[in-house]
């Protein structure tokens, strides 16, 4: 069984087309997403529709990411706190809001936070930031302990996660795997390369854990982002091409 677990899109359909691309070179059997489809990139409804029809296929599971969770019911605070520490955030939040519909909206806001699930007996859960906040921080940064006290009370053996939009991966002194799978439409990285994780798990329960690298158009992408015309468009566009920050300085 092998199962590719994707996350962090955020509006970026060049990069999700070549991800979907490599997914299906891999012969994945079935695609995790963790969320956070749309905010701040190129083309945040047609990649939000491009997964309502996903997720009509019976392969296919979806949770919510953080941002998923504003955009599908407006957050007064969430706007004012990004005007205050990240405008370039802030523009690109009501640009959003304004560019999705009331269905885009509704199906957003009615996703489900994580999912628990068993393949070929191996537990595992989905999650956004963590198992306990879809905002909190899983980075490589973080002592194993630290991870040990994130995940106390999750019962399974792999716990993805995403939000961060770097990957990373642990082994608890349980046994217990935790692994930040990157982003696809936003990787910080001065590589712009889709990043996503691929799983595959044997009849008997062992399984092996690959993080990909994958090329996309990223000009093309870039161009996109700047043709929407918010204050501040064009610093996100740039952080396509090359991120050395979480967000524009």
């Amino acid at each position: 069984m092998k199962i590719a677990i994707i996350s962090d899109i955020h509006g970026n359909d060049e990069a999700l087309k070549a991800v979907l691309e490599d997914i299906k070179t891999q012969e994945c059997n079935k695609i995790f997403c963790l969320g956070d489809l749309a905010m701040a990139g190129p083309e945040p409804s047609k990649v939000v529709n491009k997964f309502k029809e996903m997720l009509k296929k019976d392969n296919f599971l979806l949770i919510q990411g953080n941002t998923d969770e504003k955009l599908g019911t407006y957050d007064k605070n969430f706007e004012e706190k990004l005007e205050q520490y990240v405008p370039v955030m802030a523009n690109a939040y009501r640009a959003d809001l304004k560019e999705l519909t009331e269905d885009d909206k509704i199906f957003l806001a009615n996703l489900p936070k994580t999912l628990t699930i068993e393949e070929n007996g191996v537990k595992i859960m989905l999650c956004h930031g963590s198992p306990r906040k879809n905002d909190e921080n899983i980075t490589n940064e973080l002592t194993t302990e630290e991870i040990e006290e994130i995940i106390k009370d999750v019962d399974a053996e792999i716990i993805f996660c995403g939000h961060t939009h770097v990957p990373c991966g642990y082994t608890t002194n349980e046994g217990k795997i935790v692994v930040n799978v990157g982003s696809v439409g936003r990787p910080f990285s001065e590589k712009p390369e889709a990043c996503y994780v691929i799983v595959d798990i044997s009849e008997n329960g062992d399984y092996g854990i690959e993080h990909r690298l994958i090329k996309y158009d990223y000009e093309t992408a870039a161009k996109k982002l700047e043709k929407r015309g918010f204050n501040g468009a064009e610093k996100l566009a740039a952080m396509l091409k090359k991120a050395t920050s979480r967000y524009p300085q």
